[in-house]
């Protein structure tokens, strides 16, 4: 029986891909690799870009292309033989790229190559290749000799283990909560569309009533309209306290160990390379350039946006004492009296704006808005093999010319891992014989499924997650580099990577591009002038709260992997240090928020999840030449094409941002656009 992952394919043969097939694919490729590597090294007389890099680029693409639809299909229809046979590849390969990374013939061909005649005659994005390489490797030990090698790799190998287990722990919490609510006088006050949605799930489980979950809508849709003071309450703890000792999972898949055990190893392996903390280690490949600028940044922009968000703070508790007497807000009412004091103020509330956001006409619209920017043309492919049933792919053109495809998932269900993401399933490049391999893209959101007949309804927050996730998408797809380890989103440093995606959701707030995106779901009808103005007017509603709260978790990401020291740092109290200083509402003593931050213990965010305001500068201050040009603006968004999107990793992100802006960036547009300054 041949293996069809080890078969050459355009795209993913995902109905295929059985997980007894995984583990011998994944070991039939490492194998081939390590003798491919082997044999290039015997061979090797003159290092060059040929006879080096292009076959070793090669080498890495097939065992990507095996790889990625395994990682996707892990994450978005996940199984127990699935999880089994992904954490069973994962060790092997940690152990190949760790000794890839300790190659000592390979970084000395690299070297060769590097300090030969023929660096100055390749382009700037084969140069970058090849420096970002050497780099690579100081980073993955290559000076270690003996036990100190031997170490790294073990480190290497259970912090793959460790990170895994972080996201498994999250997702089966997340799915291991619901309450079965068979009184319909307890759902007073959620919108039809939950109450919808909510019975759906229960019937899809055999039940009778209305199920209520932890998984994102669900949750939402509970915190922020219940009427039902005990029922929020109970569904907060439920959520504030997954994967911990706390609440009601009561400690079954509890990530305090996998947490301390990840910081330990993390401090070891920044220590093993020469750096004092693992926030060094982490901007080494990073815009920042040292850790003294990421907190002052961050304590900066903490500064300047206290007094609103004590504001904001201080309005909602008048509200609730004065409007509905409350006398102390909780946790679980901040989005319920957030909610209401929104609707006050501004007679809006996100359900009111859904009808005129259904999926389809979302979609259009975004494409239709791309489309004009970047002057690419995006359709639709009915058959192709699909891992589930909400698949959809799509196909981008210029002037009649194929240039990249992206698979789409929207909804949330079970077994699939909460958030919103996007991933690459192939790269850009020139193929050995001559072809070029085009980019593709998954696009993972988790949005409420259509209910009956009826389409799925947007919160225009899902309007701007589908729109963040797509800037990625467009940053992997429009590029022109041929280069695997710089094309696309390959090689951007971690920083800049948000800029994109954070770029692209302004058009989410323009009446140009809104009359694109908007129709309504059953007459068609734009989005009435009237809700459009209250929701520009709601656009920085509580933003200084909402600012301080992403300070919050950028700091005490970055603290912790600064300040870390094995058997004495305790993440709870990090976290509380942080809080003391930058947050205007402290959560109560059982929330364990950092529990599930799979951002910065699952994700690639370790000491980098300050990425988002850092991107959110980048992405403000580029749209603020849309702004003097015109949303639309040709010129501009044919620049921003050119310099941003097209170079990938190709050049360093400072460069490419002062190309396309004309000079470095600045804090006032992010400030502007946030409310927090005129």
């Amino acid at each position: 029986m041949s293996n069809p992952m080890l078969e050459p394919q355009l795209l993913p043969a995902f109905s295929k891909i059985q997980p007894e097939s995984i583990e011998p694919a994944i070991d039939q490729i490492l194998a081939d690799n390590r003798a491919g590597v082997e044999q290039l090294l015997q061979n090797l007389t003159t290092a060059s870009w040929d006879t080096l890099v292009a076959p070793l680029e090669e080498m890495n693409d097939r065992l990507a292309k095996a790889w990625s639809p395994v990682s996707h299909m892990n994450s978005v229809v996940n199984s127990d033989a699935l999880r089994d046979a992904y954490n069973a590849c994962l060790p092997k390969l940690s152990r190949y790229w760790t000794e890839m990374g300790q190659n000592q013939g390979l970084f000395q061909a690299f070297r060769e190559l590097a300090d030969g005649s023929e660096f100055s005659t390749l382009s700037e994005a084969r140069q970058k290749v090849i420096s970002n390489t050497l780099r690579d490797f100081r980073l993955s030990g290559i000076a270690l000799e003996g036990e100190e090698k031997q170490r790294y790799g073990e480190l290497q190998q259970r912090l793959s283990e460790l990170t895994t287990r972080f996201s498994e722990n999250v997702m089966d919490a997340t799915d291991a909560w619901s309450k079965l609510l068979t009184d319909e006088a307890s759902l007073a006050g959620l919108p039809d569309m939950a109450k919808a949605a909510a019975q759906q799930m229960a019937a899809s489980r055999g039940e009778e009533g209305w199920l209520v979950t932890l998984d994102f809508p669900s949750y939402l849709a509970c915190i922020t309209y219940a009427d039902d003071r005990e029922l929020r309450r109970e569904i907060y703890t439920a959520f504030a306290t997954r994967a911990s000792e706390q609440g009601p999972g009561e400690g079954q898949w509890d990530n305090s160990a996998v947490m301390t055990e990840i910081l330990d190893l993390r401090y070891e392996l920044a220590k093993l390379l020469g750096f004092d903390n693992y926030a060094e280690y982490s901007l080494a490949t990073k815009m920042a350039e040292n850790t003294d600028q990421v907190v002052g940044f961050l304590n900066d922009l903490a500064e300047k946006s206290r007094a609103v968000a004590q504001q904001d703070f201080q309005q909602l508790t008048d509200f609730a004492r004065e409007e509905h007497g409350l006398e102390a807000l909780e946790a679980w009412d901040l989005a319920y009296y957030g909610e209401k004091l929104k609707q006050a103020r501004y007679a809006i509330s996100e359900e009111q704006i859904r009808p005129y956001f259904p999926l389809p006409k979302v979609l259009e619209g975004l494409f239709a808005v791309t489309g004009r920017l970047f002057d690419i043309e995006i359709t639709e492919v009915n058959e192709f093999d699909r891992w589930h049933p909400d698949a959809r792919l799509f196909e981008i053109s210029r002037n009649g010319e194929l240039i990249a495809r992206f698979f789409m998932d929207l909804y949330a269900r079970e077994k699939k891992r909460g958030g919103a993401w996007m991933d690459d399933c192939r790269v850009r490049r020139r193929l050995d014989d001559g072809a070029l391999q085009l980019p593709v893209a998954y696009l993972v959101c988790n949005f409420s499924s259509p209910v009956g007949d009826d389409p799925a309804l947007l919160t225009h927050n899902e309007v701007t997650t589908l729109f963040h996730e797509f800037g990625h998408g467009l940053h992997h797809m429009l590029t022109r580099i041929e280069c695997a380890d710089v094309s696309g989103i390959n090689g951007v440093a971690w920083d800049a990577v948000e800029l994109p995606s954070q770029f692209l959701e302004n058009w989410c707030y323009e009446p140009e591009a809104l009359a694109l995106i908007s129709g309504h779901y059953q007459s068609g009808e734009p989005l009435p002038q009237a809700l459009l103005d209250k929701m520009l007017a709601a656009k920085n509603f509580q933003s200084g709260m909402m600012m301080m709260r992403q300070l919050e978790f950028s700091l005490f990401d970055f603290v912790l992997h600064r300040d870390y020291q094995p058997g004495e740092t305790s993440v709870q109290a990090v976290l509380d240090q942080v809080r003391s200083q930058v947050a205007v509402i402290t959560p109560p003593a059982f929330n364990r928020f950092q529990h599930s931050f799979s951002h910065i213990f699952a994700g690639g965010y370790a000491a980098g999840y300050y990425s988002y305001k850092w991107a959110e500068v980048l992405s403000a201050d580029a749209f603020s030449r849309f702004e003097e040009e015109g949303i639309f603006s040709e010129a501009a968004g044919a620049d921003f094409r050119q310099h941003i999107l097209e170079m990938g990793g190709s050049r360093e992100p400072m460069e490419l941002f002062v190309a396309f802006r004309g000079r470095e960036p600045q804090v006032d547009a992010l400030l502007r656009h946030s409310g927090i300054t005129e």
